[in-house]
């Protein structure tokens, strides 16, 4: 079984990555296969609507940049985690790119995200956290994906690099998630 978490972050090694790397953690422990993916540096647009996806249905899309890449990975993962922090009250514009392009490809495709395991994760300073947690579980009920729950919504609290291993509730939070989702692979993929 495998995992791959695509961290939406404009900064590599940031407080996204370090709640990443605390679920990574649990899965690891439970033998589980994880990759992590950063978009921090990809060159990410949107969605245009052409609908060669649907045309072609070769499991790409006919947009040439970094976005093909990192779908073939979640679709031949088990598992995905999409993980983002908070930009105006939602995910960063890359993340939604990268949702909004490869949920189209997949359900051109025959659904190809149906029943994987999905769970976001979000990195906050104050506020909008629900809505970006919204957002990324949004993505995965529109593929059929299967969500785990926590201990408590998955997001931690932090505003400079690092910040977010102090907040003790979030770090467990992260924790639970990994017990959690791969529990839930074991029993899909058992």
């Amino acid at each position: 079984m495998k995992v791959v978490a695509i961290n939406g972050s404009a900064r590599k090694g940031g407080n996204t990555t370090h709640l990443i790397n605390h679920v990574l953690k649990e899965l690891e422990a439970e033998g589980i296969e994880t990759e992590l993916v950063e978009l921090a540096g990809k060159k990410l647009r949107g969605c245009i609507a052409c609908r060669k996806c649907i045309e072609k249905q070769n499991q790409k899309c006919a947009i040439s940049d970094d976005a093909n890449d990192v779908m073939k990975l979640m679709f031949e993962a088990d598992g995905v985690i999409l993980a983002s922090p908070v930009y105006f009250t939602d995910v960063t514009a890359e993340m939604k790119a990268l949702i909004d392009r490869a949920g189209y490809v997949s359900r051109a495709n025959g659904t190809l995200m149906r029943r994987k395991v999905g769970a976001a994760v979000v990195a906050v300073r104050r506020a909008g956290s629900l809505h970006t947690y919204d957002t990324l579980n949004h993505f995965f009920g529109i593929n059929e994906m299967v969500v785990p729950g926590s201990s408590y919504w998955n997001m931690g609290i932090g505003l400079d690099k690092g910040d977010v291993e102090n907040d003790e509730e979030g770090i467990d939070t992260m924790r639970t998630l990994g017990i959690n989702m791969a529990w839930l692979m074991k029993k899909i993929y058992a």
